[in-house]
């Protein structure tokens, strides 16, 4: 089961949603690979707190199998790291590293690089299920339309669905998630459902400068319980039933 996880912009917390919502799956007892597929701009060790000795640039360059370059972290989940500053890794269309990933038997959490680049595109579309953040601004609100409409151009039959983060109340994210169907039922023929939504925590920054989780740190936080919901949701939901192989269009 592959999970793509998507922005139209940086700056909306989803690499900290993906690092998080990789834990609190596995809390819920599923085998959890989480990859930072942000080709060329890696952090997702960083903000872990992980000194990988091999990672995807290895495994893609042939230097070493992906078991060899994967991490388990103390929270239960395991950690296929990337490569900040690679050249080689940003200019890939992602075909191999999409491979890689559908051969995986255990769910796996892919944080995409933000943007609408190529490989982000054909990474989204060999996904199962792509999971888009947004949050109140209307830029993100704005851009996470745009990733929606690519992805059904894309790959028209895939599953997408809307997680808005760092929300004052859940009241919040019902607004957001409201313009952004009306857009998509209006422009795109069909409307994207709301996966969930994640409140502020005033705990987050504590957690991304002592580079844990939030979960680890902070457990009964509201971000925390919120994380715990979507992964309920996910594992309980008709989400994480793979859906047919299919080649992607980007």
């Amino acid at each position: 089961m592959l999970i793509a996880i998507a922005s139209g912009k940086g700056g909306v917390g989803k690499t900290c949603l993906a690092t998080n919502l990789a834990q609190a799956l596995a809390e819920a007892g599923l085998d959890v690979l989480l990859v930072d597929g942000d080709l060329g701009l890696a952090n997702v060790d960083v903000q872990l707190g992980l000194q990988p000795d091999r990672d995807l640039g290895d495994v893609l360059a042939g230097r070493c199998a992906a078991a060899e370059a994967v991490i388990r972290h103390p929270a239960g989940f395991h950690v296929l790291p990337g490569r900040s500053g690679s050249e080689a890794l940003a200019a890939m269309d992602g075909s191999a590293l999409a491979a890689l990933l559908r051969a995986e038997r255990r769910t796996v959490l892919l944080d995409l690089g933000a943007g609408l680049g190529a490989a982000q595109r054909h990474l989204a579309a060999c996904a199962d299920l792509l999971i888009v953040v947004a949050n109140e601004e209307p830029t993100s609100l704005t851009d996470a339309y745009a990733v929606l409409k690519l992805h059904r151009r894309d790959a028209p039959e895939a599953q997408a669905g809307l997680v808005v983060n760092m929300v004052a109340q859940h009241a919040r994210a019902l607004t957001v998630h409201a313009a952004l169907d009306a857009a998509c039922r209006g422009f795109l023929g069909a409307g994207v459902p709301l996966l969930g939504s994640i409140r502020r925590d005033a705990g987050m920054p504590a957690a991304i400068r002592s580079r844990t989780t939030l979960l680890t740190r902070h457990p009964a936080g509201p971000a925390a319980q919120d994380l715990r919901v979507l992964a309920r949701e996910l594992r309980e939901g008709a989400w994480l039933t793979p859906a047919p192989q299919r080649e992607a269009s980007a």
